[in-house]
C-alpha cells in the first residue's frame, strides 16, 4: 500500500467541508477500470451502484481504516456498510438535484480557489496533487460539486429551519453548572439508527443490534472496529470520531452519563427518538475561560434570485456592480443603497461587526478569506447571491457574552445533529432500493 502524501490529508480535508456527508462515487472516479459487463450492486430510485463501484469504494475505506490503524471488519461486514453509504450519499444527491439545486461554475471555482487556499496551495500546485494522488482534476471538480449540492440541501432542509429562543438559552445555562456542561469531551459513537414509523419488530431488532455491540465491546472489541462494522452515523467508516463537543450540546441525560466516564471508557445504551447510541469517552478537558474572537466589518450587496431572476442574472449583476466599484466609477455604498435587496441597504450595505458563526457556512467561508479593504467575487448562497466587503477586522474579548454564545452555538448544533439524522432517514426510508445478493 502505497504510504499517505502530505496532500492526501489536505485533500481528505478538502472534501469534507462544510459536509457531514461524502460526494456520491462514480465510476469514472474509480482506480478500477471499468469491465465490460458490470453486475450490479444495487438500485436507487433510477440509478445503479455497480459492484465495481463497490469494490473500488471498498478498497478506498480499507485502506484508510488501515492508516488510521483502525482493524478491518470482516470483508462482508464493512463490504455491506459501505454499500449503506453509498446509497444514502445517492439519496441525499438525487433529492439535491430533484428539487432545484444547482451550483454555477463560477461559484464551484470560487469553491476551488478556496481549498488550495487553506491548503496553501495555488490552484495549479492543486492540479498537480491530485495527479499525484491518483485522481484527476475533473473528477475532483466533480465530487466536490456533488457535496456542495448536498451541503445547500442540507443548509435549506435543516439548518435554516432551527431556531433557538431566549428560553432555551436561559434553561441551559441554569443547568450548565450543575451538570458538567463547563467541561469539553472528546467522544465516538456507534448510533444504530430506527427508521421513522417503525414498528414494534423493527424496533426490537435495532436494540438487539445495539446490545450484540455493547456485548462485544465488553468483550474486548475494537470500538474504531464496532463502529465501522455497525454503525449508521456519518462518520461510522471513521471509527466513529466525533471529536471535541462542548457538554451543553448534549441532551441533560446524556451529559450525566457522558461526564461520569472514565477515559477510554463508554457508556451503556442511550435512546432516542432517532435511535440508540454507545459513546466511549477519549478525553476530556475545561473550556478556556477567556474567549477572543476575530470580529469582521461587512457590507453586503444581495441579489435574490426566483423566477424573474436567475443565478446567471443574479451573477452577471454583481460582476457589473463589482466592476463600476473597482474602477472607481461608483462607492459600494452607493450600489448597496441602489441594488442590494437585504435591509441593510439602507445603510450602504453595512452589516456591522460580524461574529464566527452569526452567517450562513458559505458566507463565513468567504468572509474570512478576504483581506481588509478586499472586495470578493459574487458567490452564492442558500438565500441568493453576495457580493461582500471586509472593511475591518478586530480581535474582540467576548468573555462577558461568552455564556450565552456558547449557549446559543451548543443547542443550535444539538437540535442541527437531530435533525439532520432525521432528514437523512426519512430521505432514505422513502427512495426505492434494491441490494442484489453478493454472489
Amino acid at each position: 500500500m502505497q504510504a499517505p502524501t502530505r496532500f492526501s490529508t489536505a485533500l481528505k480535508f478538502a472534501l469534507l467541508l462544510g459536509l457531514a456527508w461524502p460526494a456520491a462515487a462514480r465510476a469514472a472516479d474509480e482506480a478500477t477500470p471499468v469491465q465490460p459487463v458490470d453486475a450490479i450492486a444495487a438500485v436507487v430510485n433510477n440509478q445503479v451502484i455497480t459492484k465495481n463501484e463497490l469494490t473500488a469504494r471498498y478498497d478506498q475505506i480499507a485502506a484508510q481504516l488501515t492508516q488510521q490503524n483502525v482493524p478491518l471488519p470482516p470483508k462482508d461486514v464493512l463490504e455491506k456498510q459501505v454499500l449503506e453509504r453509498m446509497i444514502t450519499e445517492r439519496v441525499l444527491l438525487q433529492h439535491a438535484q430533484e428539487t432545484g439545486i444547482r451550483v454555477d461554475p463560477v461559484m464551484l471555482d470560487q469553491a476551488i480557489q478556496r481549498v488550495a487556499a487553506q491548503n496553501n496551495m495555488s490552484v495549479e500546485q492543486l492540479k498537480a496533487g491530485l495527479a499525484k494522488d491518483g485522481m484527476g482534476y475533473d473528477r475532483f471538480r466533480e465530487r466536490l460539486k456533488d457535496q456542495m449540492m448536498v451541503d445547500q440541501a442540507r443548509q435549506r432542509d435543516v439548518e435554516n429551519r432551527i431556531t433557538v429562543s431566549d428560553a432555551e438559552i436561559a434553561g441551559y445555562l441554569q443547568t450548565q453548572a450543575t451538570q458538567g456542561a463547563n467541561e469539553q469531551y472528546n467522544l465516538s459513537q456507534i448510533y444504530i439508527a430506527v427508521p421513522e414509523n417503525a414498528t414494534p419488530a423493527e424496533i426490537q431488532a435495532k436494540q438487539a443490534k445495539a446490545e450484540e455491540v455493547l456485548q462485544k465491546l465488553r468483550a474486548g472489541g475494537n470500538f474504531e472496529e464496532l463502529s465501522a462494522s455497525y454503525s449508521d452515523a456519518p462518520n461510522a467508516l471513521k471509527g466513529g470520531s466525533l471529536g471535541w463537543r462542548d457538554g451543553g450540546q448534549f441532551p441533560p441525560d446524556f451529559l450525566q452519563i457522558i461526564a461520569k466516564l472514565p477515559i477510554g471508557g463508554y457508556s451503556n445504551i442511550l435512546r432516542t427518538n432517532s435511535g440508540f447510541h454507545i459513546f466511549k469517552l477519549n478525553d476530556k478537558r475545561a473550556q478556556s475561560e477567556k474567549l477572543v474572537v476575530t470580529q469582521s466589518r461587512v457590507q453586503e450587496i444581495l441579489i435574490k434570485t426566483d423566477e424573474a431572476t436567475s443565478a446567471e442574472d443574479a451573477r452577471q449583476r454583481l460582476e457589473s456592480i463589482r466592476d463600476r466599484i473597482v474602477h472607481g466609477a461608483t462607492t459600494f455604498a452607493d450600489m448597496a443603497r441602489q441594488y442590494s435587496e437585504d435591509p441593510s441597504s439602507a445603510k450602504g450595505g453595512d452589516i456591522g461587526w460580524v461574529n464566527p458563526g452569526d452567517t450562513l457556512p458559505d458566507f463565513q467561508k468567504v468572509m474570512d478569506s478576504l483581506k481588509p479593504g478586499e472586495l470578493s467575487q459574487p458567490f452564492q448562497t442558500p438565500i441568493g447571491w453576495f457580493l461582500i466587503e471586509v472593511t475591518a477586522r478586530r480581535q474582540k474579548d467576548m468573555t462577558a457574552e461568552r455564556e450565552k454564545l456558547e449557549a446559543r452555538k451548543a443547542i443550535f448544533e444539538r437540535k442541527a445533529e437531530e435533525a439532520y439524522q432525521d432528514w437523512v432517514r426519512q430521505l432514505r426510508d422513502a427512495a426505492y432500493v434494491e441490494i442484489f445478493p453478493a454472489h
